[in-house]
């Protein structure tokens, strides 16, 4: 297999894929991009097994920013292309950028990842992986810098909910694509009939494990800038599990 920086593959959105808009589901579409991006490591010969067995690491994704021009709809089909970025001491930065099928750029996004060591739960530094790159890619799917997020103003509970079975994945701790699920259900079904996302950042801070319950915060002080603060909080610990910032826009 040829190894590849720039890294692409296709996908059909299927009608679990969508909302009652008959749009792409958000936390569906951080499901593709983890995919993706999960394919594209393999490729380079630095996958999830391969860290695993040789490192004793595993790839957490901690930092997403996305941006949507539009929202792809049911039975289309878009073309996710992902790179990486060179190393940082601590930090793996990747970007992606979802096209049509006309080749219109209509999704960018940009994450940060690091390595954990399974035994210890502890940052590695990324020299301990060895990493070389078919070509470096310099260029940005968006221009920004991905730091530390926090409320505006006070922030009140939408709802908790508990960790179960169903939103688990094979490192049997909570899935990133399931947060996005419960920032969107802090909003209420009339909500997102008006509004749709524009863009949202998300910092990935603590794991929540299944049995855990987590306390959806939100703030909406700066709802007339279409900013919106949502914040989960674990129960057992009472530590953020993340933190997202939204803006919204009418439909």
């Amino acid at each position: 297999m040829e190894r590849k920086s720039i890294y692409r593959k296709q996908y059909q959105i299927e009608i679990s894929d969508v909302d009652f808009n008959k749009q792409l589901r958000l936390s569906t579409l951080f499901s593709h991009f983890q995919d993706v991006a999960s394919e594209a490591v393999e490729n380079l010969g630095i996958g999830i097994k391969s860290l695993e067995q040789k490192y004793g690491v595993a790839w957490i994704l901690i930092r997403m920013r996305v941006e949507v021009i539009r929202h792809p709809v049911w039975n289309e089909e878009i073309i996710i292309e992902t790179w990486p970025q060179e190393p940082k001491t601590l930090e793996f930065e990747r970007d992606f950028v979802v096209y049509d099928n006309e080749g219109n750029i209509i999704i960018k996004a940009v994450s940060t990842w690091i390595i954990l060591d399974i035994k210890t739960r502890r940052i590695r530094r990324s020299e301990v992986i060895s990493v070389n790159y078919p070509e470096i890619i310099t260029k940005r799917a968006i221009d920004c810098k991905l730091g530390k997020l926090n409320p505006y103003g006070d922030t009140q509970i939408a709802y908790t909910k508990m960790i179960g079975y169903s939103d688990i994945d094979f490192n049997g701790h909570l899935n990133n694509s399931k947060y996005i699920d419960f920032i969107t259900d802090c909003f209420t079904f009339e909500n997102h009939q008006m509004y749709q996302v524009k863009s949202i950042e998300v910092n990935f801070i603590n794991e929540a494990l299944p049995g855990h319950f987590l306390t959806l915060n939100k703030d909406i002080s700066q709802l007339t800038k279409n900013i919106l603060y949502i914040e989960g909080i674990n129960e057992s610990d009472h530590k953020s599990a993340f933190k997202a910032k939204v803006e919204i826009k009418l439909r």
